[in-house]
């Protein structure tokens, strides 16, 4: 038949082909009876309060400890259950854990016994740990794991307990004093310093809001300038519409009036054709016989001066031709005077040549005295010496004449005062 078992306990089978014993926890198992036993064991946690009293500690110092360990037995491991199948089989719950309360009650005191007060109430954990590590190593020969230990109570009957804690007292009230004073000093620094920075906070709060203006207004001012730029392009789109608007109406105007122009013109064009039939008609024909009958006179007029032109040129041809010959001959006259001339040069030499200067003499005077003679108003001042007046004047262009001798010497290199003595002696000897 069939056995089974919550996990919270563990069964054992034991009897025909049953060496060892199997161990189940937590399960289900066939036995065959008569032949077969199965017995149970609980696995449930047990809390055992550990009471040590009056342990005198390693400085003679007794005093009690209570603490509270937790401890099963470990169904999952088979060496630790089959261990505590052979302790506790058929033993309660409280029989087994009377048994586990004697072990830690004895390992705790022996613990106490090697530590002093201070060090178990002062470090408490460090007392737990001692327990548990030391208790578990024993009890798990027995097949019990202990699952915590904490350490409950500590207390003796000598006050040596409420003597450590004065000092602790007096030490955490002076700490109490000095922190309650450093809080307030604290608080009152922290008070300052919210009170700073709620200062700050405002000062940037109004800082921020100044910003947050100015930018509203510069904003405000960029989209007025906008809005307004944007108003003038639509009434100067609007002028310039009404501008385009006149300005059509204007040239449908103009064309209205070139059309009229043009009639008018047109009109005008055709009263000018009628009056120049008119003219035509009137005046023209009878203008054009007159231009006709005056050509004719023109063209007998212009014939007339032709023939009249024609006889004069004639004459002034023939006139032309006498007066050529006349001059041809004057010519032939006169080179045959110049070659007697040259023929006397060569003869008489300086003679001639004085004869020559002497007659051009007085056209040299003339020539010379033409300034003064075209001058039309001559004014002399006198110096208090001399000649005044005509002779001056006489005298003046007889000095230049003096001084023609010098002149042509220097530009001939004729002396005319030599040759004209030459030319005496010669006289005289013929």
């Amino acid at each position: 038949m069939f056995y089974t078992c919550g996990p919270n306990e563990a069964m054992v089978v034991s009897g025909f082909c049953r060496s060892p014993p199997l161990m189940i926890a937590g399960g289900r198992v066939f036995i065959i009876p008569c032949v077969q036993q199965i017995q149970r064991i609980s696995l449930n946690t047990l809390t055992l309060n550990v009471k040590s009293d009056k342990v005198y500690t390693r400085h003679g110092v007794p005093i009690s400890v209570t603490g509270i360990a937790q401890m099963k037995i470990q169904g999952q491991n088979k060496q630790m259950l089959a261990a505590a199948c052979q302790m506790f089989m058929g033993k309660s719950e409280a029989e087994i854990a009377q048994i586990a309360l004697e072990t830690l009650e004895g390992h705790q005191r022996a613990i106490i016994a090697h530590l002093t007060v201070e060090e178990i109430y002062k470090d408490r954990k460090k007392f737990s740990e001692q327990v548990f590590k030391v208790a578990s190593s024993d009890l798990v020969n027995m097949g019990i794991s202990v699952v915590s230990y904490t350490l409950k109570d500590v207390h003796d009957d000598q006050d040596y307990l409420h003597s450590l804690g004065k000092g602790r007292t007096a030490q955490v009230q002076k700490d109490a004093r000095i922190g309650e004073a450093e809080n307030k000093r604290d608080a009152v620094i922290r008070e300052a310093h919210a009170m700073q920075e709620k200062i700050s906070a405002q000062y940037k709060n109004e800082i921020d809001m100044a910003k947050a203006q100015r930018d509203y207004e510069l904003k405000k001012a960029a989209y007025d300038i906008e809005v307004n730029t944007k108003r003038a392009e639509s009434e100067m789109a609007y002028q310039l519409q009404v501008a385009k608007t006149k300005q059509c109406i204007e040239s449908e105007k103009m064309q209205v009036q070139v059309v009229e122009r043009a009639q008018q013109i047109m009109l005008q064009e055709q009263e000018i054709t009628r009056k120049e039939k008119e003219l035509e008609a009137k005046v023209k024909k009878p203008a054009e016989a007159e231009r006709y009958r005056l050509e004719k006179l023109a063209e007998a007029e212009r014939l007339k001066l032709i023939m009249e032109a024609e006889a004069e040129a004639e004459s002034i041809r023939v006139k032309g031709e006498a007066e050529a010959f006349a001059v041809e001959a004057k010519g032939r006259a006169e080179a045959e005077q110049m070659v007697k001339k040259a023929e006397a040069f060569k003869e008489y030499k300086e003679g001639a040549m004085v004869d020559m200067l002497l007659e051009k003499l007085p056209l040299m005077a003339e020539e010379i005295s033409r300034p003064l003679c075209e001058a039309k108003k001559v004014t002399m001042v006198s110096s208090g010496g001399g000649d005044v007046g005509v002779a001056k004047l006489s005298g003046e262009v007889l000095d230049i004449m003096t001084q023609l001798p010098e002149a042509l010497e220097k530009m001939t290199g004729v002396n005319i005062s030599q040759m004209s003595s030459a030319c005496m002696r010669g006289q005289s000897a013929m």
